[in-house]
């Protein structure tokens, strides 16, 4: 039997909203209290982020589900960059349950340790691959045991990392620590980035519907929305899932997806609204961010096939 795109999106559907109840049980005791989870001094100077995630760092050998040595070469370059923060938006891993992926992470990012980056990630799906895998999760990142949404307050910058495999809806625990930290931002913060796995607004994969838009994080973006013209802060919003790089703005929120950490690439079936219209194929990347006076840079690597870095989108959100 044949299924419709229009119902497999449905029983994608139904499947995120009896998997987000379930987890929902059991968040009763993670740490979620107000203000800054975590604090990074003041720059003297400007200051600069990446964002990327879906690196799926596993078995080197393994090149059906990523592509190590474009993963490897996006790692040794971040390492190169050294940025004041870096945000992962999930799949750090390709099996969450498998020690032995965050071991390959463990060794594939050593650069990053000697070069002293401040890491930041936010948990995908995949980390939750093959069954209970939070302590591997937690062993792997021991700063955030008992936490699976978290802040770091950082000069004039504010990042927020969220579990979108966790509720994101109005009433949630999740939710509810947001709005307090989105009510509570500093006073000197121009810019919140805000890390999660699944995207709140994408463009969808080509021939599969299943990694579109879930209402979880549409309750997320309405959300941003909403607070965004009352803050000080411009938002910017980096997630993964979709293996690709996009790029939206809407109602005064910056939207990116960037999923070109090594994970096998999609073909993105592109809107209008997508300001990213490059299907090049295949779209390894990072998200450079860089300060200004009065507007924050961002440039986007991508991975050539003659393995040189090259831009392939540039943009200014402007300062408010």
């Amino acid at each position: 039997m044949k299924f419709s795109a229009r119902l497999w999106m449905l029983v994608a559907v139904l499947f995120c909203t009896a998997c987000l109840a379930m987890a929902a049980d059991d968040d009763s005791q993670l740490l979620s209290q107000p203000g800054a989870t975590f604090r990074l001094p003041a720059p003297h100077g400007p200051w600069s982020v990446i964002a990327y995630g879906d690196m799926r760092f596993t078995d080197p050998s393994n090149n059906k589900v990523t592509t190590p040595s474009a993963r490897r070469a996006l790692v040794e370059r971040i390492a190169q960059e050294h940025p004041d923060a870096l945000l992962l938006s999930g799949d750090v891993p390709y099996n969450g349950a498998n020690a032995n992926d965050y071991a390959v992470y463990q060794q594939e990012t050593a650069s990053w340790r000697k070069a002293g980056l401040h890491v930041y990630p936010a948990m995908g799906n995949h980390e939750l691959h093959g069954g209970d895998s939070l302590e591997n999760w937690w062993t792997a990142f021991p700063e955030l045991r008992n936490r699976r949404w978290y802040s770091v307050e950082f000069g004039e910058s504010y990042f927020i990392a969220l579990d979108s495999n966790l509720p994101l809806t109005e009433g949630s625990r999740q939710q509810q620590w947001l709005a307090e930290q989105l009510r509570s931002l500093p006073k000197q913060t121009r810019w919140l980035f805000i890390a999660l796995h699944h995207p709140p607004l994408a463009d969808g994969i080509v021939l599969n519907p299943t990694h579109n838009v879930r209402p979880n994080e549409a309750a997320l973006a309405q959300q941003l929305e909403a607070a965004a013209p009352k803050l000080r802060a411009r938002i910017i919003v980096a997630a993964g899932h979709i293996h690709a790089y996009q790029r939206f703005e809407h109602n005064g929120v910056i939207y990116l997806v960037s999923g070109g950490g090594g994970a096998t690439q999609h073909l993105i079936r592109r809107t209008p609204a997508d300001l990213y219209q490059d299907n090049v194929y295949p779209n390894f990347h990072y998200i450079r961010f860089e300060s200004a006076k009065d507007a924050l840079k961002a440039t986007v690597y991508r991975l050539d096939d003659n393995n040189n870095f090259v831009v392939s989108d540039a943009f200014a959100v402007p300062a408010k």
